[in-house]
Formats: structure tokens, sequence, C-alpha cells
């Protein structure tokens, strides 16, 4: 997304996913150099890196790793024995070739190319606040609606799918939890309060998950992503500020944001998805990348581990009951073209620009199997300048905003959308990250209408109730006579929308 790094860019293509399932779901070891020889001043000036080392699934094995992993200079920070992830610190240069090596691990590798440094805070950048007077003019503007919330004038993205209407059918049961992965959630705000379970909330930073009370909370106020989100899936129908897609449903907060530079990093995630799955959550909402890379390459025994690391948690949780979404990216890219250019990799050190093989390197979470993924539009019901697509990858759109070509008349007139913030306050933000939880919302209507559905069935369900414009007849947004972006397919489905836009009032009738 363009205000904050969470959702920041993307630019992959898996082809079909039944080849991810099969590739992905126990990945064979890495090919690896002999363990690298250090001095004694090299081990010593070493710094700490995090690791993730998967093994085969049985316990004998798993206390046979661990002893390598001990000898090999290795502390295990948390083993997530049901999946056969391990979450490693190890000072040792030479950790990750070593480990490699022993018997029953199937992949390792370092989760990061910076050093573990203590806690700091984050800039995630500025985003455009409801300032008073802007607040008085939009309340007054929806007093005219009875029933609307005192800000729902400026929520076009609401009307756009139907969720206004909705509501009044069947605003979602409390049955239902979508956790939003995230930065961290504000529950202490009014809007979120009444629909917040914080039994399914956790601090997930490091790996391990941390249930004290707040401990889900964002860091500072401007790490106001995660809050955002929730607003947008579950803010309540109170009478007060806005009203989420889904109001009556709960939502939790997972915190994976690094308290020093804002990163996703993958122990992280592989915590959060566990305990999404082992806390009864029914949906996950991803508006992120795994970092430090934008792509993870199958060939780099690193990047590998980091994929079967992140692909085994999710679909534990699928198999426990639980449907992910996650973003597309903002990077208007085909993931279904030949190949893409990654120039921010790694971006937690010096990125260094590589050509990818879409074939063999992977964006995670979003084209993992199983995953529904969400590409963004606005007011006009129209691709988003910046949304990434891609027939075959994209499963669903919904409304992100978009501030330069689809502007709706409303006060705000600025074509974004209006969620919750920290602190009470709401604000303004647009990308792929807002449309996530749109469909996120639409996902939780459903699976409160069908309690019985799986994470496939719900997936089905989705997708059939889209509303699909087609492919535009041209694409030049700027006016400059040159295509802006290339949309493949049909009526039916299509590289820009999947198989359509997703309509809330359809979900609930």
């Amino acid at each position: 997304m363009a205000h904050l790094r969470s959702r920041r860019r993307l630019a992959l293509a898996v082809p079909v996913a039944l080849s991810l399932t099969a590739s992905l779901g126990f990945l064979p070891a890495a090919a690896s150099a002999a363990p690298q020889t250090v001095s004694a001043e090299q081990a010593a000036d070493a710094p700490t890196l995090a690791y993730v080392v998967n093994t085969d699934v049985d316990r004998r094995t798993i206390a046979s790793v661990k002893r390598a992993i001990a000898a090999a200079g290795g502390t295990v920070v948390v083993s997530y024995d049901t999946i056969g992830v391990i979450v490693v610190h190890s000072a040792n240069p030479g950790f990750g070739a070593e480990i490699r090596e022993a018997r029953g691990v199937v992949s390792a590798g370092a989760t990061r190319t910076a050093p573990l440094t203590p806690a700091g805070t984050t800039d995630e950048g500025a985003a455009d606040y409801v300032t008073a007077a802007e607040a008085a003019r939009t309340e007054a503007v929806s007093a005219q609606t009875p029933g609307s919330e005192p800000l729902e004038a400026d929520q076009w993205d609401l009307r756009a799918i139907g969720a206004d209407e909705a509501a009044k059918i069947n605003p979602g049961s409390d049955k239902v939890t979508v956790a939003v992965i995230d930065t961290g959630v504000d529950d202490t705000h009014p809007d979120l309060a009444p629909n917040f379970s914080a039994s399914q909330s956790a601090n997930c930073v490091g790996g391990k998950a941390d249930t004290s009370e707040g401990a889900w909370r964002p860091y500072t106020d401007e790490d106001y992503h995660g809050t955002h989100v929730a607003g947008e899936i579950a803010a309540a129908r109170n009478g007060i500020g806005v009203a989420g897609v889904a109001p009556g449903v709960k939502v939790s907060g997972i915190k994976v944001s690094d308290p020093d530079n804002g990163l996703f990093y993958p122990e992280n995630v592989v915590c959060a998805f566990v305990f999404a799955a082992d806390h009864g959550v029914e949906i996950t909402n991803n508006s992120y990348y795994v970092d430090p890379w934008l792509y993870n390459c199958m060939d780099d025994p690193d990047q590998k581990a980091i994929v079967d690391a992140v692909n085994r948690a999710q679909l534990y949780a699928q198999r426990k009951g639980t449907l992910h979404l996650a973003s597309a990216g903002n990077s208007n890219h085909d993931l279904a073209s030949d190949a893409i250019v990654d120039d921010s990799s790694p971006d937690d050190s010096t990125p260094v620009t590589r050509t990818i093989d879409p074939h063999e390197c992977f964006d995670v979470p979003t084209q993992l199997p199983g995953i529904v993924t969400v590409s963004a539009t606005g007011v006009n019901n129209l691709k988003s300048y910046y949304s990434t697509y891609g027939k075959g990858v994209v499963d669903v759109a919904a409304p992100g905003g978009d501030r330069k070509y689809q502007i709706p008349d409303t006060p705000s007139q600025n074509g974004r959308i209006l969620s919750t913030m920290p602190n009470g306050e709401y604000g303004f933000l647009q990308g792929t990250s807002m449309a996530s939880p749109h469909a996120a919302g639409v996902a939780a209507l459903l699976k409160s209408k069908h309690p019985w559905a799986s994470p496939a069935v719900l997936q089905t369900l989705l997708k059939a109730q889209a509303n699909n414009p087609g492919c535009p007849e041209s694409y030049d947004q700027d006016g400059d006579g040159t295509q802006d972006a290339t949309c493949e397919g049909g009526d039916r489905v299509n590289g820009f929308y999947g198989f359509g836009i997703v309509d809330a009032l359809r979900a609930v009738k």
C-alpha cells in the first residue's frame, strides 16, 4: 500500500494452486554446502540471527533435531511440534548449513538478514485523520439517512458491496471471529470494543504467543494499520463513528509486526496462524507480505525454509477450519506474467536487484495454497490504479480505494477507505490492505449463514456470490494513450477481479 509497508508491493505468479500444494506440503531437504569453518574471532563477533528449522513430524525425529540444534550452537525459542517447525536463535555463522545436514531436517534457514535487535519504535507513515469539522459535516449528511452511523456518509465502500443493506438482514454472528494478523488492534476504540475477542488475541512477535492483557495492542499510534483493518471488518453499529462490513461478528488482533522496524518476520506469522487455529478463529485477514523477501525462491535454502514454515502453519489452520484471506499487493503488477524484477529485497538490510522465476519464487502468505487473494477496486467498481492483479492468481476483488482516478461524491472527496484508528480516532487509507478485510467481512457473513462450511466451501461461496464486471474495454487511467494494465479473461473470471467483486447483500440473502 502507498501509506504503509505492510502490503507495500507484490509481484509473483503461481499458475496452478494444486502444484503448490504438492510442492509445499512437505518440501524435500535442501541441498547445502558443508558446514562453514569460522575463526574464534569471527564467532565471537557474529550477530544473533533467527531461524526456522522444519522437520519430519514425529516425536523421535523432533527430539533428535533439537539435540542437533544445541550441538550447532542454537537455542530453541519455541517448537511447534504438531507441524514440525522450530524457531531458533543462533550466533553461529554456519548454523544454517550445519543444521540442514542433520538427520530429520527437511529445510532450515535464517528468517532475516539483519541481526536481532532490542525493541524500539517504528514509524509506518502518515494517514489522513478525520478532523472535527469534517466529522461534523459528515454527521450532518449521515443524519439524513435513518439507521446510519455518524460517519457512514463517507463510507462509499459499504454501499458499493451492499453492506449497509446486508446489516439490516443479518449483521453477522458473534460466534464467528475474524483475526486481524497485523500491527496490533486497539480494542479500546469505542467502535471495536463491543465486538473484540480478547481470548482470541495475542502478540506473536518473536514466534511465541503472549496473551497477557493488552499484548495485542499497537506499540504506538503510528502502528494504526491493524486497527484500521479491524474496523473495516467489524466496527459495531452502535451510533458511534463508522460501521464494518460484518458489524455483528467478533474481531481479534494477533500482532506480528516487529517493534524495531515494523517488519513481519516468518516466525511471527507462523505463531499467528497456529494461535488462530488453536483458538477457534474461523477467518484470518492478512494485509501484508512476510519479510524480508518480497519473493521467496525455492533454490535459496533460507527462503525455501520460510515458505515451508509459513505454509505448514497456514495449512494446519485450514485443516482446523480457518479460512485465510490476503491482499494482492499495490505495485500494479501482473502476477500471471512470465518474469518479475524484485529490487526491494531483502528489506531489512541492503536490497539487491534480481529477476524472479514465478514458478520457483513465491509471495508469502498471499500465494500459498488455499489462501484467498484479493485485489482492490475504487468507487467506479474498476481496478484501483495501484492494485496488483493476475488471471488465475486473484480470487476476488473488494473496495480498497483509489484517490487518483475514482473519486466518490461524498463530503471528504478523497476516494479512500474510512475506518477506525487508535485512540478513538478515524482516518482514511487506501490499498489492497483495505480490500482484503472487506472480503474477509463478507466471508464472515457467509460463515454466519453457513456455520457448517469448511474453508474450501466458504471460499467457493465467496466466489459464487461475487459480481464480475468483466474486463474493461480500456484501462488507460491517466489518459496518455497507453494501457496501464492488461486484463485477461472473461465475464466469469479474469485477472482484474478474479471471480468478481464481493457482495455482502447477496451473501446474506
